[in-house]
């Protein structure tokens, strides 16, 4: 059966002078947990994980498996640049009861096949008996997969599908064309949900379904309904939102003020929204919610 899942990637609560909002946090797992859709991605891009530490990783991953396990699956993300922080993230969050994993690809300097392979082996070790997700943004990263070196990964024990961002659909459709049949592939781009499954992808991981997830789960089960008609209204939905709030973490912490989720703010250095742009979110919220 042909499957349109949707992962909400989470947005991470902060305080506006940059503390950590464990209580705001649960507020938005509480509301990502009520959205339908198949699963959480926790502490990834638009969790702005590169902005959090141990600890904090330790407490957001223990609030969100409290508020998310038993109502969808929760995908905790453990990447950074060495093997020994990706392991030793690994290993928390599995204490913590985290059984599904993701990891980027290390990042920052380049790195060869080998090491990315050798990185991942490690990682796969520390997941024991869990499911690992190679996570591939080249963009972001500096260090690209070719499909070759995925068919590596997915030799792994664990390693049982690869998240996909900024990668265009032809680059998708060559991963399927050479991993296992059961290996999972989802892709980062919001809006290409039908489009990915038509080149072999299992869904999508969307940042914006966290704040708007009316319109995906329609999309969704237009999907797999094979409804034409109800697939263009659906996807004109889904391109207004991305249009206006795409991968922008603080107007997507502008939305869950409007709709009175939490007041929220970025960690990062991200702009916040202007006035106008207030505007423009508070009216797509209201016509999408």
């Amino acid at each position: 059966m042909t499957r349109y899942d949707i992962l909400t990637a989470v947005p991470t609560a902060f305080h506006r002078d940059g503390a950590l909002d464990i209580e705001g946090s649960r507020a938005i797992f509480r509301f990502v947990a009520d959205s339908g859709n198949e699963g959480a991605f926790v502490l990834g891009t638009t969790g702005e994980f590169p902005a959090v530490d141990a600890e904090e990783f330790a407490a957001i991953v223990d609030a969100a498996l409290a508020e998310l396990q038993g109502r969808m699956r929760v995908v905790v993300h453990v990447g950074r640049p060495s093997t020994f922080e990706a392991v030793r993230l690994t290993r928390i969050a599995r204490e913590l009861g985290a059984v599904e994993f993701a990891a980027l690809t290390p990042y920052y300097l380049r790195a060869t096949d080998d090491a990315i392979f050798d990185y991942y082996r490690a990682v796969s070790d520390a997941v024991g008996d869990g499911r690992l997700y190679v996570y591939i943004y080249p963009a972001r990263s500096g260090n690209p997969v070719s499909p070759e070196l995925l068919v590596r990964l997915a030799e792994l024990p664990n390693v049982v599908g690869a998240k996909i961002s900024e990668l265009s659909l032809d680059d998708i459709a060559a991963y399927r064309a050479v991993v296992p049949a059961d290996f999972d592939l989802y892709t980062g781009a919001d809006r290409d949900l039908i489009a990915a499954v038509e080149v072999g992808a299992q869904g999508v991981v969307s940042g914006v379904s966290s704040v708007t997830p009316k319109p995906f789960r329609a999309l969704a089960d237009a999907g797999r309904a094979g409804d034409a008609a109800a697939i263009v209204a659906a996807q004109a939905a889904v391109d207004d939102v991305v249009a206006l709030i795409g991968g922008d973490m603080a107007r997507m912490k502008e939305a869950y003020r409007v709709l009175d989720v939490v007041d929220t703010h970025c960690r990062m250095a991200i702009a916040e929204p202007t006035a106008a742009e207030r505007t423009a979110v508070a009216e797509v919220v209201a016509a999408h919610r």
